[in-house]
């Protein structure tokens, strides 16, 4: 199962590979069982997997600056 797929919340290219995946699902309606979309939903899986990956080192990096800032004013209001 994947995460939401809307548009909004992806990168232009894994857009462009859940809407490969989207299309191969309507045009195999018995075939997609057996697997034969399972090379472009691996690709979806990577592709999702790296903004997941991009976005929680970017979260990460947010929290440190903000931690960092409330030590600083922690400490100027002990020096005071």
């Amino acid at each position: 199962m994947h995460t939401d797929l809307s548009s909004h919340l992806h990168t232009p290219a894994c857009n462009k590979l859940i809407e490969e995946l989207k299309a191969c699902h309507e045009n195999h309606g018995f075939a997609k069982f057996v697997g034969i979309c399972n090379t472009i939903d691996d690709q979806v899986v990577k592709c999702l997997k790296s903004e997941r990956v991009a976005r929680s080192a970017a979260n990460r990096a947010r929290a440190r600056e903000r931690q960092s800032k409330y030590k600083e004013k922690i400490l100027q209001g002990e020096a005071n």
